[in-house]
């Protein structure tokens, strides 16, 4: 399952002379063509001679969301606008969208990394893979296209939207393979189910990202489907799906180094953080040409565990996300990531993935209600029933989150599901801000 077993599994001191040889160039090529890093570099007293090796790069300055928006949209590209072939903006922020631009080199290099991911799952040129990503400015879709076609698979491109359709083209096409965000997997799950087709399909992996999910969530995914579940990480403004996956022994994601060079800092000091150290994600594009990115704060929680991989790889990987800088919420002085909720929700019988916090400010006081959609099968008039799994979730969440929490149980499809990236907080909290 090794697909580029020379850079996969390099050792630590190749790698670190490869990084270093590509962390000078890029250097020397954001100095010398992007006048705003340039400027950042002299306000700091640097010169691109004084980045030797990937241990200097400490040095440089942070690039932030804020530098992205101020130069919106082609201020920090490398190249001129006649060596870009492509656009990739963000989905789902406020104001312009977060872009990424690419060079022809810099499409080439972004499909080997997502073909490198689709390998490690155990994809080959003899699966038939279906894409179920949004097609367009979001990176999902081409990004996991174009990797699926390197790695010379099939690929039937369905987008999202018409999960009828896609179930129809899963059993006529006989695909093996499916790429979209976990949600949506859950959902065809349920589609599936509600159908009685799932003995007719032929699915065998799942490539799932573009939103955080759950050991819980696999789980499910692999016991409804009978399927093997993998995450993919990426993001727009460093090239999309492809930085990241992991292998089938699920004890982190594999980032490929060798293009993207990680670190872990502490968000408050902005130092460096040690091997397993929980702090903020920060990404150095070392070969991209279109718009490389020095030290991009990417607001993701997470450590880093180095060492070799029982599968064989080198490469660092990264430890399951606690969450993001800005998705955080603080009620009553607790700190709450939705991730806690969910799993904590999975664990309960009858319940389904879809719910939704909805947190308020009453009296100068917090509030947080959980809407919890439950399962045809345990929606009934029985009223004693259903506030016996209304306490169970109570009981499940102040465990969880250590807060105590209104329940509120909603009906099958009561409450919205998502194609894309799902939304599970209304911080009603903003509106007084």
């Amino acid at each position: 399952m090794i697909w580029n077993e020379s850079k996969e599994c390099m050792s630590r001191d190749q790698l670190e002379e490869l990084q270093s040889k590509r962390l000078v160039k890029t250097v020397n090529r954001v100095y010398h063509n992007v006048e705003y890093y340039r400027k950042k570099m002299q306000e700091l007293g640097l010169e691109p001679g004084d980045i030797k090796d990937i241990h200097d790069i400490e040095k440089l300055p942070f690039t932030t969301y804020e530098d992205l928006k101020i130069t919106y949209p082609f201020g920090l590209s490398a190249v001129p606008t006649s060596e870009l072939i492509r656009v990739h903006a963000s989905s789902g922020t406020t104001g312009k969208p977060k872009i990424g631009v690419y060079t022809r080199r810099d499409i080439e290099i972004w499909s080997e990394a997502v073909a490198r991911c689709l390998a490690m799952a155990g994809i080959t040129r003899d699966d038939i893979i279906q894409v179920g990503y949004g097609y367009g400015l979001f990176t999902g879709g081409l990004g996991a296209h174009y990797g699926a076609e390197y790695l010379g698979a099939m690929v039937i491109p369905m987008s999202t939207g018409n999960t009828k359709k896609l179930i129809d083209m899963m059993i006529d096409c006989k695909a093996t393979a499916i790429a979209c965000t976990p949600s949506y997997l859950l959902h065809v799950a349920e589609d599936i189910e509600k159908y009685d087709v799932l003995d007719k399909i032929h699915l065998r992996t799942a490539i799932c990202g573009a939103e955080p999910w759950t050991d819980e969530m696999r789980d499910q995914m692999e016991k409804r489907l009978n399927i093997k579940a993998y995450d993919i990480y990426g993001l727009t403004e460093i090239c999309g799906p492809g930085v990241a996956c992991d292998c089938e022994y699920h004890k982190g994601l594999h980032i490929w180094e060798d293009h993207f060079y990680p670190e872990i800092i502490n968000p408050t000091t902005m130092k460096q953080e040690a091997e397993g150290v929980t702090g903020e994600m920060v990404i150095t594009n070392l070969t991209k040409e279109g718009m490389p990115l020095l030290r991009y704060r990417t607001r993701d929680l997470t450590s880093l565990q180095y060492g070799k991989c029982e599968c064989g790889r080198t490469m660092a990987r990264i430890q399951r996300f606690k969450g993001r800088t800005d998705d955080m919420l603080i009620i009553r002085g607790v700190n709450v990531f939705p991730s806690q909720v969910e799993a904590a929700l999975l664990t309960i019988d009858g319940t389904t993935p879809h719910y939704m916090l909805v947190v308020d400010r009453v009296d100068n006081k917090d509030t947080l209600e959980v809407q919890v959609e439950v399962a045809e099968k345990v929606f009934t008039d029985e009223v004693s029933g259903l506030e016996k799994l209304s306490e169970e979730i109570h009981q499940k969440l102040k465990g969880a989150i250590g807060l105590n929490a209104k329940v509120r149980l909603v009906e099958p499809n009561g409450l919205e599901h998502f194609d894309g990236k799902s939304k599970h907080v209304i911080d009603k909290r903003k509106l007084y801000e």
